[in-house]
């Protein structure tokens, strides 16, 4: 079995490494299609000028060819830091706290949390939905430890 998608902690793991990377470094975009559930749905969300929040929603082609110019220009390397997991039968809802920085073991410059919706066909885990949010003054960062 493929241990990106054999459990949780597998394709949590893959889900960090395959968008982790210097700038410029190609990512592992075939690794990241065997995550996702076909049609699955990812949402990243920010604070609108004023107030309230926006949310951008792509299939995961569309999150590839939105997020590869940024890889192109920065170092990104995202990491859990904590994690709170239900399971339910064939369903699992992970939020995944995470910190990004430049470079592995450098001081993170942005916090957030992932909101991860998982299933389980039998044989092996699919993301189904991610949604995110960063830390902002009014959006503090979580403990997810709790």
């Amino acid at each position: 079995m493929d241990p990106d998608v054999a459990s949780i902690d597998g394709i949590v793991r893959a889900l960090y490494e395959v968008i982790s990377g210097p700038a410029g470094a190609p990512r592992d975009w075939d690794r990241d299609r065997k995550l996702f559930y076909p049609g699955a749905k990812l949402a990243p969300t920010r604070q609108k000028p004023g107030g309230g929040g926006i949310v951008d929603f792509f299939d995961l082609e569309g999150y590839i060819a939105s997020r590869t110019p940024m890889f192109e220009k920065d170092s990104f390397f995202e990491k859990e830091v904590a994690r709170q997991e239900f399971v339910f039968g064939n369903i699992a809802h992970v939020l995944s706290s995470y910190e990004l920085s430049r470079a592995p073991g450098e001081k993170p410059f942005l916090r957030g949390v992932n909101s991860i919706q998982l299933f389980h066909d039998g044989e092996r885990w699919w993301i189904l939905a991610m949604a995110w949010d960063n830390e902002r003054p009014g959006n503090p960062f979580p403990d997810l430890n709790k």
